[in-house]
């Protein structure tokens, strides 16, 4: 019980903080740098952009399974047993939304002058697609490296970082490339479009559609490891 009210309380801070980072890399880049939208800003950007997400990969070893995207343990969560997948719907999701949006309540009020977040700039289906193929993509390298192949944390940690910046350089101009429901759903609170029909369906409905498909497709393509590892000392064994 204290192990997952723990894990509780660290979704929600991990969110705050997640909100924050990504508001603060482009206010100091664009507005304390003073630096344009050109190569050498956009450079800057993403390099702190991957630092940043290094910085939240050794946070959620250090909480023991913090995250900040709903997307990422529900993953999980659908491997897993029917308890844990409970657990992931009912507490530790509902903490990460909670946590963006009081992250943005109080980034709003700290720096009023920043904009309110990823606007949808395309009609609600390419919106929708976009967001689930980014999905789909990001869930499947994910899988791919939890798996126990040869790397260490750091390369793990470098290739998923480019990945998640490759895709959400994609699709900035289209949704945002969010790939993220709970960072989305605090900025859409602060803006009172949280239940609309473009809300719900392109950044909740699709990302969690392409996170199913991901993760049945990953089922489909391999199998799991116990059963490989069983296979492979039954075949010793005889």
């Amino acid at each position: 019980m204290v192990s997952k009210t723990r894990l509780i309380l660290s979704d929600f801070v991990v969110s705050l903080m997640w909100v924050w980072s990504g508001s603060l890399i482009k206010i100091f880049v664009f507005k304390v740098l003073g630096m344009g939208h050109d190569s050498r800003g956009e450079f800057l950007k993403n390099s702190l952009s991957i630092m940043n997400m290094f910085l939240f990969a050794f946070l959620g070893k250090f909480t023991k399974g913090g995250a900040y995207n709903p997307l990422t343990i529900l993953s999980s969560a659908i491997s897993g047993d029917f308890s844990q997948f409970l657990f992931t719907i009912g507490a530790r999701i509902p903490a990460q939304v909670i946590g963006s949006i009081t992250g943005v309540r109080l980034f709003i009020d700290t720096f009023p002058e920043i904009g309110l977040g990823p606007r949808l700039t395309v009609d609600i289906h390419k919106g929708a697609l976009t967001e689930g193929l980014l999905t789909f993509a990001i869930v499947t390298i994910s899988l791919g490296l939890a798996r126990k192949i040869p790397g260490s944390f750091f390369m793990k940690t470098w290739i998923s970082s480019v990945s998640k910046l490759s895709l959400h350089i994609l699709g900035s101009d289209l949704t945002g490339g969010c790939m993220n429901p709970a960072s989305v759903m605090g900025w859409a609170y602060a803006r009172g479009d949280h239940i609309t029909k473009e809300h719900i369906l392109v950044y909740w409905l699709a990302p969690i559609e392409g996170t199913l498909l991901a993760v049945w497709t990953f089922k489909l393509l391999f199998r799991p490891q116990k059963q490989d590892e069983k296979e492979k000392l039954k075949g010793k064994t005889e």
